[in-house]
């Protein structure tokens, strides 16, 4: 099998390309795609099984040359609008023409099939991407929804886990269904659906489901501390405070982004379940909540995220020939 990663040098491309790399998949062959290879660490590029072409999202000629002979395409972008749509839909059209049977969308989130568009506005892309692949004859669009990553939801972005006062804000109850994932899990899952001929469509895969009351439960239990509960206000409070925040200053996308993430992630619209596609493939063992934060000490729980991007012992440890590669 021949499989194309468009972005390969990105915190979750590298995670799955580690996972398509392990010994049990010898025969697999492995084209990148990126701007710039030298971002690929060391040991990851040197692989005999990895191609890398360099070139930019919009070189049709280069893009061309990427994805053919690959029996299926990950997509991996992650950046503006027009990166997420008109890259994508020029890797789709290539995919198109060069006959190549299935093609993973550039998604890993929230269930935002459930979403009207402009909701959680920057999920609005993966809308448009998922119809546009529904017109294509010959490329299937694959959709792997995880809910949240938890990297992300214990960082200062968040702002809800506030590791030196031991403390958890919140908007709500506090006992809405919060989803989630770690990146690692989401790669594990997406190499078994790249390797899988017969996964197209929605997949759907979670680590583990928590409400905040529960997860500050778990957090003492974890680190052995007690824990403060801040209710901000409620989720109709949320609401209207991060509309008016993008109407006051639409350009500071950051002083009210994660509020759009946090008010659809805990409003039940984009609940992954009841059903999900964990059983398909067993041997796949994602950790739930608890399970992430035990990983963590509590003094780097909030910088787990950052850690994403950097080839450390934990990357080591999940793949046991990056330590012969890099001493070598």
């Amino acid at each position: 099998m021949k499989v194309g990663i468009a972005g390969i040098t990105g915190k979750f491309a590298r995670r799955l390309l580690t996972h398509l790399l392990e010994p049990s998949n010898p025969t697999l062959t492995i084209k990148g795609y990126c701007r710039d290879p030298s971002k690929l660490p060391d040991f990851l590029r040197s692989s005999p099984q990895l191609e890398l072409i360099q070139g930019d999202a919009f070189n049709t000629e280069l893009i061309a040359s990427f994805v053919k002979d690959c029996d299926v395409v990950v997509c991996c972008y992650l950046g503006d609008d027009k990166l997420m749509l008109d890259g994508q839909k020029l890797l789709i059209d290539a995919c198109e023409a060069a006959n190549v049977p299935r093609y993973v969308a550039s998604d890993w989130a929230l269930d935002y099939t459930k979403l009207e568009l402009g909701q959680l506005f920057v999920k609005d892309p993966m809308l448009h991407i998922k119809a546009y692949l529904e017109t294509k004859k010959v490329v299937k669009g694959v959709h792997i929804l995880v809910g949240g990553f938890m990297e992300p939801i214990f960082s200062p972005f968040f702002g809800i886990v506030d590791a030196q006062a031991n403390a958890f804000k919140y908007w709500g109850e506090g006992d809405e269904v919060l989803e989630g994932t770690t990146y690692s899990d989401a790669a594990r899952y997406t190499a078994s659906v790249v390797l899988d001929p017969e996964a197209t469509g929605l997949l759907k895969f979670l680590g583990g489901r928590t409400t905040i009351k529960e997860l500050a439960k778990s957090y003492e239990k974890v680190y052995g501390v007690p824990v403060t509960l801040e209710k901000r206000g409620s989720l109709d409070d949320l609401y209207k405070t991060m509309h008016e925040l993008r109407a006051k200053e639409p350009q500071n996308i950051y002083s009210y982004m994660s509020m759009f993430f946090y008010y659809y992630w805990a409003n039940g619209q984009t609940v992954l379940g009841p059903e999900l596609d964990n059983a398909r493939y067993p041997d796949v063992k994602p950790v739930d909540w608890e399970g992430f934060m035990s990983l963590w000490s509590r003094e780097q729980l909030g910088t787990a995220f950052f850690s994403l991007g950097q080839i450390g012992l934990n990357l080591i440890l999940e793949w046991p020939f990056a330590l012969y590669n890099l001493n070598n």
